[in-house]
């Protein structure tokens, strides 16, 4: 497929529009590289470039790929050092600075519970298997040393999952890919991830977030320029058990799905710590969430509540009210 479509983009007729515009499937998510460029081939290479970036970063840091450097750490024996690369390690020391920020809240410890969770076949742990784990479910207990960039987990058991900022990361290292080849106007999507480099040739970007109920819906947008916005929801991987959904944002105070609101999507310059606090404000809810955000001058936050309602931080108004509610 992907073949296909580079064949396409050499040999179809030129037209006025120079808007290119690329998708592969990278990181358990669909990547989009929408660019503007008068050079066919050369937008081509940049979105190339950019896939590129997603894929050494999934080698690097995917909990699912056995040579990755972050499996490396899950495996070690309790307490043993793994020396890691200086990206890992700064990406890691960023994670658990957001964990300070949030009382814990955010923590890429969850997965020593959440690996239990089969989304897909709709499994999850026993009570008795999260009463057991959830101790291990701690931020602190992951060990940094700068002077050898060496990670150890204090706790046996302990695993972590870069799933709550690694994709937030992916995309800032593709907008500065992106940057550095001079493009001036694009947008790059992972997942719930996005980051606007520029406007869209003198207009904003709008980015719409869709309804978690019903999700041919989009519930407001927003116009970026230069902007990230990341959105957490659990309607993505998830699961209903007798009227309860288990959805893959867990709550590492209980080891269970965060079910306080539908969705959260903060808006900030980088996608790297909007990707993170999405997370966090997702499972802290709505009140919480909020004076948190407030807390942070560049940041703002949307939340779809469960009464499919929508909620502002002060920095933002509705930009596009919704034609139809958003359940």
């Amino acid at each position: 497929m992907l073949t296909v479509a580079f064949m396409v983009t050499l040999n179809a007729t030129p037209t006025l529009s120079e808007w290119h515009t690329y998708d592969q499937a990278i990181m358990g998510t669909t990547i989009r590289v929408e660019l503007w460029h008068a050079d066919p081939r050369q937008a081509l290479e940049a979105s190339n470039q950019v896939f590129a970036e997603m894929r050494r970063i999934d080698r690097l840091m995917s909990p699912f790929k056995t040579d990755s450097e972050l499996s490396a750490i899950n495996v070690s024996t309790s307490k043993e050092p793994v020396k890691v690369s200086s990206e890992l390690f700064q990406l890691i020391k960023t994670s658990k600075r957001i964990s300070d920020m949030s009382g814990g809240i955010f923590d890429i410890s969850f997965s020593s519970v959440g690996y239990l969770y089969d989304y897909r076949a709709g499994k999850k742990p026993t009570d008795l298997q999260i009463k057991r784990l959830v101790g291990s479910i701690n931020y602190r207990a992951i060990k940094l040393d700068e002077t050898n960039s060496s990670i150890s987990l204090e706790h046996g058991g302990m695993k972590l999952d870069l799933g709550g900022i690694g994709k937030g990361y992916a995309v800032d290292r593709s907008i500065e890919i992106l940057r550095n080849l001079h493009i001036q106007h694009a947008i790059v999507t992972a997942g719930g991830d996005s980051r606007v480099l520029g406007d869209h040739r003198g207009r904003d970007w709008v980015v719409g977030i869709q309804a978690p109920r019903n999700r041919s819906v989009v519930a407001t947008a927003i116009p970026l320029t230069d902007a990230a916005i990341s959105t957490s929801g659990d309607y993505e991987r998830f699961f209903i058990e007798d009227g309860v959904r288990f959805h893959h944002i867990i709550n590492p105070k209980t080891g269970d799905s965060a079910r306080l609101v539908q969705s959260a999507s903060v808006i900030g310059p980088e996608s790297t710590i909007a990707d993170a606090l999405s997370t966090t404000v997702f499972i802290l809810g709505v009140k919480r969430g909020i004076e948190l955000i407030e807390t942070l001058p560049e940041y703002d936050v949307i939340f779809i509540d469960q009464h499919s309602k929508l909620h502002f931080s002060s920095g933002l108004q509705p930009a596009i009210a919704p034609d139809v509610p958003a359940n």
